[in-house]
This record gives structure tokens, C-alpha cells and sequence, in this order.
């Protein structure tokens, strides 16, 4: 018996001496930026309310994302439709003020088929937010899981939104698609395991999204869909006429600014030409 304790004595001791385990190393998430239209402002005034930005002209990006995971993909923002880049001299948006022209150098069911993907094989989809540059081609994506926050999926079914037949279009088959809703502020865990994560940013709509992409390299990477449109937005704190609810922004805005704090991520301008055109060219991946 005294035997018996002894070897137990020994196994334990020995254990206590092990290197604690490892912890689970990081999944292999890799994020893919694609080129889903350029917007060319003869006048970026209506992004800023104070009137700052009267007369200036700029070329916003519209940037799409793929996020590969283990466990599935995840595209972040659609983009304009695909058949503008069938548009030799791209296409005029009257009702945006004169002057105002998207181009699209290639489409985005072209640039997933470089990654050997069709639309049927993206498992979710999320918009941050539901305006027509970020849901142009979203009818391509009606077989995959739809992740909206609840109060931007009525936005988008309401009669408002409908009555804008051209924009409407693009997504409306989504309203039988197999849907996650985002109930309330939380956060929206994507795989479940801390590495993809959709946060709730109001004010720009009512329901608008920031995503949180954690890398195995890179690190953490904060995609701020119509957060910040201009390279003067995020200094300045400006927010454009158009949005639902100022008060809202610059509360979304003074959030998004702490999470970045907290977690140092990269913070990704997603209209800003400088801030994609930092991010490895696609079909090459930031992990």
C-alpha cells in the first residue's frame, strides 16, 4: 500500500513539473480584399455636415472582402452589380449629384473564381450596412446564410426601401434567405471561436456594422464599413448629411476607436484608397 501511495506521489509531482499545455493555436483565417467598383466625387460635401469638404473632389474605393476560414467563408460587403463592369465608361449616378461615376475593373464573381469559388460556395454573407455599394450583387448570395442586425433587415424590407426599385433589386431575394439575425447590441461571433466577429456601429442606418477579423500573422483588423468614407473623416470626426442619426455616429464613431484601442487591430478605412491599396493585392491574402 505504501508502495502504491508513493507511485501516486510520484506521478503527481511529475506533473506538476510539466509545461502547461499549449493553448489551441489560432485558425488559419485569411482575408481577401477585392476590387468592387471605384466611386469618382466631382464634390465630397454630402460626407461632411459642417460643410467642410464643399468642392473638393476624391475617388472613394469600394472594396469587397472574403474571409476564409476552417469552417467556412464569410463575405463582407458585395459591392456594386457585376454588370457594371461590362460598362465601358462605367455608370452615372444622377441621383448622387452631377458627375458622380462608378467603374468597376472586374467583377466580383470573376475575382472568386480566381480563388477557384463560385457565389453558391461563400457559406455567409453579411453587409455592414444595407446601402447599394455594399449590396450591389447581393442576390448572388440568396444560397448562403445571411448574418443582419435586425433593425438593418427592416430598414431594408421597408416600404422606403422598396420603392427604390433599382437598389432593391440587387438584394431583395435575400428576404427568403436562410437568415441570422443580430438581435439588440451584442456582438455577433461569427465561427464561434473569437476569430471573426460582426459589432454593432449605428448611426450611419440604423443598423449598421464594423467587422473584427483576428489573423494568425497579422493580428486583429478592424473593417469600419461606412465609418470613416474620407481620409479626413476619422481625425475630424465628420459626418456625412445623409446619415440616420448624428448623435448615433460619433457615438459608433468613439466606439470603434476604443475597440481599436483595446485590441490594437489595424483600423481599415474601407473607402479610402490608401488604406486597400496597403492590404496585400488580390488574389494575395493578409493572414
Amino acid at each position: 500500500m505504501a508502495k502504491r501511495a508513493l507511485a501516486i506521489l510520484a506521478v503527481a509531482a511529475l506533473a506538476a513539473c510539466a509545461p502547461p499545455a499549449a493553448e489551441a493555436p489560432a485558425p488559419a483565417v485569411r482575408l481577401y480584399a477585392m476590387d468592387c467598383g471605384r466611386i469618382e466625387f466631382p464634390d465630397v460635401n454630402i460626407f461632411a455636415d459642417d460643410g467642410s469638404m464643399a468642392g473638393v473632389a476624391r475617388t472613394l474605393v469600394d472594396p469587397c472582402f472574403l474571409i476564409r476560414h476552417p469552417n467556412g467563408d464569410l463575405l463582407w460587403d458585395a459591392g456594386f452589380p457585376d454588370a457594371i463592369a461590362a460598362m465601358p465608361n462605367g455608370l452615372q449616378l444622377p441621383q448622387m449629384g452631377g458627375g458622380v461615376r462608378v467603374v468597376m475593373p472586374a467583377s466580383l464573381t470573376s475575382q472568386l473564381a480566381q480563388l477557384s469559388l463560385t457565389p453558391a460556395d461563400v457559406e455567409f454573407i453579411s453587409f455592414s450596412h444595407m446601402h447599394a455599394d455594399h449590396t450591389g450583387n447581393g442576390n448572388l448570395f440568396a444560397a448562403s446564410t445571411w448574418i443582419v442586425d435586425a433593425d438593418e433587415r427592416a430598414a431594408m424590407f421597408s416600404d422606403a426601401a422598396r420603392a427604390d426599385a433599382q437598389s432593391f433589386g440587387a438584394y431583395n431575394q435575400l428576404e427568403t434567405a436562410n437568415t441570422q439575425l443580430i438581435e439588440g447590441d451584442a456582438d455577433h461571433d461569427v465561427f464561434g471561436d473569437g476569430s471573426v466577429t460582426i459589432i454593432q456601429a449605428p448611426g450611419h442606418t440604423p443598423g449598421h456594422a464594423v467587422l473584427l477579423v483576428r489573423l494568425p500573422n497579422a493580428g486583429p483588423v478592424l473593417l469600419t464599413g461606412d465609418m470613416f468614407h474620407l481620409a479626413e473623416t476619422r481625425e475630424r470626426r465628420l459626418v456625412p448629411s445623409f446619415n440616420v442619426d448624428r448623435a448615433q455616429t460619433l457615438a459608433s464613431m468613439d466606439k470603434v476607436e476604443r475597440i481599436a484601442t483595446e485590441t490594437g487591430a489595424r483600423v481599415i478605412r474601407q473607402h479610402v484608397a490608401q488604406d486597400i491599396e496597403a492590404l496585400p493585392r488580390f488574389p494575395e491574402a493578409l493572414n
